[in-house]
């Protein structure tokens, strides 16, 4: 089969490449997946370079742990291993696992999904890790409710684009941050407002908000406080900054504050889960939810798509089709 491997750590153009390769070995509990598309996000730039540094444990110290690249997957069932009962060959499917960048992956029964009706394989392949990660960010950590009015910054990347459409299904009114170019894109998730960073400030004129999802920002924690209600809540998904910690010491320092002020201040590692897969598949068949699919890039573009989404700026998830 073919497959884009991932033996090195460096630039994405660099360290991965498509070739060929064996398919994967079935274990008991495993299904084999046909793909047809798999999505990349900042995290599969992350990975790809082995950042930040604080992270390489996870990702492989010396060397990336998994040789094939990717993580979210969408595809038609081809074989199941012996302990297998939720699936059987030719139910599509959809979820996360390794090695997803590839015309095979063997996936764990618990990590996969049926597709929901009326969605290409494309759609379903931009949920899993974005979609958990704006549920999470929303329903739990932010736990919104009717009529609570969010920030979401990033409001027009892979996250941010669920985190709107999430926030609006809860009954929010939802404002969202975003450049020039992508105001419109935001509306049409569904955002009552937006703001263009590129021109107005987040708290400009003394708004406030219940609370604020910041997707992969750089922001302090001062100018984020200050936008944000006296008793509400600060999510931080995410950052960027230097190679070490990219963003994680923000992150620690809003943990460490949170517990002396009214506000809450909290950051989320997200991990993608069958629950939240099925719910997240539960909102797209009730009309709540629909994917936004961004660019779409074959097989041996990989690289390239990865290296886009790292630059950032671009709309919904970048999918990869096979």
């Amino acid at each position: 089969m073919q497959a884009v491997l991932h033996e090195a750590f460096g630039a994405p153009t660099e360290a991965l490449r498509l070739a060929e390769t064996d398919a994967p070995p079935l274990d008991d509990h495993e299904v084999l997946v046909g793909v047809r598309a798999t999505s990349v996000a900042r995290g599969d730039w992350l990975m790809t370079k082995g950042l930040p540094y604080i992270a390489r444990p996870s990702y492989g110290l010396r060397n990336p742990k998994h040789r094939i690249a990717g993580l979210d997957v969408a595809g038609v069932v081809r074989a199941v291993g012996p302990e297998v009962s939720r699936f059987r060959v030719g139910d599509e499917v959809f979820g996360w696992g390794h090695g997803t960048l590839a015309e095979y992956a063997a996936i764990p029964e618990a990590q996969l999904t049926r597709t929901p009706a009326g969605i290409t394989h494309e759609q379903a392949a931009a949920i899993p890790t974005s979609g958990a990660a704006a549920l999470q960010a929303v329903r739990d950590k932010a736990a919104i409710g009717q009529g609570d009015s969010v920030l979401v910054i990033g409001a027009s990347g892979g996250v941010g684009s669920f985190a709107v459409q999430i926030a609006k299904a809860h009954g929010a009114e939802v404002t969202g941050v975003a450049s020039t170019r992508n105001l419109d894109f935001v509306r049409a998730l569904g955002a009552d407002h937006v703001i263009d960073h590129t021109t107005e400030g987040i708290g400009e004129g003394g708004r406030r908000y219940r609370a604020i999802i910041d997707i992969a920002g750089n922001r302090s924690l001062s100018e984020l406080r200050r936008a944000l209600d006296p008793d509400g809540t600060l999510v931080i998904v995410g950052g960027s900054g230097g190679n070490i910690t990219m963003g994680f010491g923000r992150a620690v320092r809003a943990t460490a504050v949170s517990p002396f002020i009214g506000q809450t201040l909290s950051a989320l590692i997200s991990e993608p889960n069958l629950d939240d897969l099925e719910t997240l598949a539960r909102m797209v068949e009730a009309g709540s939810l629909a994917p936004a699919v961004g660019a779409t890039y074959p097989l041996a573009d990989a690289p390239r798509a990865i290296t886009d989404v790292g630059g950032g700026g671009g709309r919904g998830k970048a999918v990869v089709a096979v």
